[in-house]
């Protein structure tokens, strides 16, 4: 994958974090992940597992196709 798709995974999460009103603190600890690795995850700093990916997907109530989607 390249750090496109990672900066739109990235951007999407963010949005659907603040569709809901959840700060990065409240989502990082809703996945037990730290505030920093969550900080990367948006801006694609670093790049999540799959089993990362699907726990955010879980706690955003949405699914892992939705937070891909180009």
């Amino acid at each position: 994958m390249n750090s496109g798709f990672y900066k739109i995974l990235g951007q999407n999460i963010k949005q659907r974090r603040k569709e809901l009103g959840l700060t990065q603190q409240q989502l990082a600890d809703k996945i037990n992940i730290s505030l920093n690795f969550m900080g990367k995850i948006e801006v694609a700093f670093s790049k999540p597992s799959l089993d990362t990916l699907i726990e955010l997907a879980e706690a955003l109530n949405t699914t892992v196709s939705e937070l891909t989607k180009l």
